[in-house]
């Protein structure tokens, strides 16, 4: 049996399909009162329950071989890092605790590259590099590492526990909209298009799934797996999604000095109006970071070969295309 924590999640459903297509069992921690749009349908086992809750964990994890722990709080800006802490960290800890009191095989943390230490621009970025729980970049970042840290800790203690750093997540199923996912969205609508200059590795979410599998099929214990794509150029990327959808909008790109001088007053109007937040300091930081990624480590021990990141652009435009109602649906309720 495989429990995944934030199974509803874009990474999490996905996951949870791949999982059922191979024949194997699936049961889903779910919130009380949780939105389960994304795993309706889907022939797993439910129990409620908060990672927040030691004892429904012990409950989730009873007769459980594997756990995918995905589970996570993200956000790029900072105005929620007492949450952040713990649901990233306290709740990471629980979810370890539980699993040596139901003795499971196995546990994979699904930490984030952003844990990972920065290195200086033109140097590949590696399993070799620490994890980061100082990380000025914001407090994701450093939550993402000291619960990584955690995980290690387990490791050194006798649970089996493999951690995957995935990078850029795009690709069909977003129910919730990820921050990428309304990215393209965006850029989809034919209206005036902006963009900042930057760059990043994105990989596909069905490729991300398949990675996971393969760390708990073929990785080592206490082993850390970069799950990379492709880097790319935002403004490569906008032409991507130009050319699946046949459209060709006007495109403003802001200079990054200019981005950052406008992004103190974008998050303050984020935080005023209550929407989604853009242009932020973090994600201007994301984009023009180190982000050469090196997945060479998963490649060779597991197999993993990310697909080309044109076919996840346009699978990602088609599902818009085909779900936009049902997502404007799930994000009144």
């Amino acid at each position: 049996m495989n429990l995944v924590t934030g199974a509803t999640g874009h990474l999490g459903n996905v996951l949870v399909r791949e999982l059922l297509s191979r024949g194997e069992r699936v049961r889903v921690l779910l919130l009380p009162g949780e939105n389960t749009q994304s795993v309706d349908g889907l022939a797993v086992d439910r129990v409620e329950g908060n990672i927040l809750d030691v004892d429904s964990l012990k409950r989730a994890m009873q007769d459980v071989d594997v756990v995918f722990h995905m589970a996570a709080l993200v956000s790029i800006t900072e105005d929620k890092s007492d949450l952040l802490q713990r649901v990233n960290v306290e709740g990471t800890n629980n979810v370890l605790q539980a699993a040596r009191s139901a003795r499971v095989k196995q546990l994979i943390y699904t930490s984030s590259i952003h844990a990972l230490e920065r290195p200086p621009l033109g140097t590949a970025i590696t399993e070799k590099l620490a994890f980061d729980p100082l990380n000025p970049a914001g407090t994701y970042d450093r939550t993402k590492a000291q619960a990584s840290l955690l995980v290690q800790q387990a490791w050194r203690e006798g649970l089996d526990t493999r951690i995957v750093c995935p990078t850029g997540v795009v690709g069909p199923y977003d129910y919730r909209r990820s921050e990428m996912g309304e990215l393209i969205l965006s850029w989809m609508k034919k209206r005036l298009h902006f963009i900042v200059e930057g760059a990043f590795d994105f990989v596909d979410v069905r490729d991300v799934a398949q990675g996971h599998i393969r760390v708990r099929d073929h990785g080592q214990p206490g082993e850390t797996y970069l799950l990379g794509g492709e880097r790319i150029e935002l403004k490569r990327l906008h032409e991507i999604v130009q050319n699946v959808t046949g459209i060709n909008m006007p495109l403003i790109t802001f200079p990054l000095p200019v981005a950052l001088a406008v992004a103190p007053i974008a998050e303050l109007y984020y935080k005023l109006t209550k929407t989604k937040p853009r242009i932020t300091r973090y994600s201007l930081e994301t984009v023009v970071s180190n982000s050469e990624i090196n997945s060479d480590k998963a490649k060779v021990e597991l197999g993993y070969q990310p697909r080309r990141l044109v076919e996840s652009v346009a699978d990602t435009v088609l599902w818009w295309l085909e779900n936009l109602e049902l997502t404007k649906r799930l994000l009144r309720l």
